[in-house]
């Protein structure tokens, strides 16, 4: 485990994966951070969540503290302490949840939603939207438009909002609690 304790940021604990896959799952159940140590060989993971990273082994020691640095935080930045609402988040089966709520995405969607969940609070350009709805090769132009609009009509109830970042691309954000919204 790395502890940041003296900066307040969370603690990120390590795991080789995919030797370690039980601990990972756990890490996640619980909401703990973590830096998967991946060997030269094994494939990259599919993202578990916003609070895991990964990097390959042998790594060294100075880059390995940067990544573990970084996504600790990214992680404060994402989550500031004050904040009392429930984190979104989207699980392997197309769901994305806020707290007890949730809402079912169809694929392309879910992997929008994921990229720009992974960077929520920053700008996503469009191309990198594209690439991640369509890995293959986006259809077009207003493909990316339609689902983009789609998905902000979907994350509404739960308070969150895609905003258009004009030139750039887009930008997920909290817009206030989901249990005030439903009642308001």
């Amino acid at each position: 485990m790395v502890d940041d304790a003296r900066s307040g940021r969370p603690e990120i604990t390590l795991v080789r994966w995919p030797e370690q896959e039980a601990t990972r799952l756990a890490l996640r159940a619980e909401g703990r951070p973590r830096m998967l140590l991946l060997n030269p060989t094994t494939p990259a993971p599919e993202p578990g969540d916003d609070l895991e990273d990964w990097v390959r082994i042998p790594v060294a020691e100075a880059d390995l503290r940067a990544r573990v640095s970084w996504l600790a935080h990214r992680l404060a930045i994402d989550r500031p302490a004050h904040r009392a609402d429930p984190d979104p988040m989207i699980d392997d089966d197309g769901l994305f949840r806020v707290g007890d709520e949730w809402v079912a995405l169809p694929p392309v969607e879910h992997r929008l939603a994921r990229a720009l969940l992974d960077r929520i609070g920053t700008v996503v350009t469009r191309d990198a939207l594209a690439r991640a709805g369509w890995p293959q090769g986006a259809p077009g132009r207003n493909a990316l438009d339609v689902h983009v609009l789609r998905l902000r009509r979907r994350l509404a109830p739960l308070s969150l909002t895609i905003h258009t970042v004009r030139s750039r691309g887009y930008l997920l954000a909290v817009s206030g609690p989901a249990s005030a919204r439903a009642s308001g």
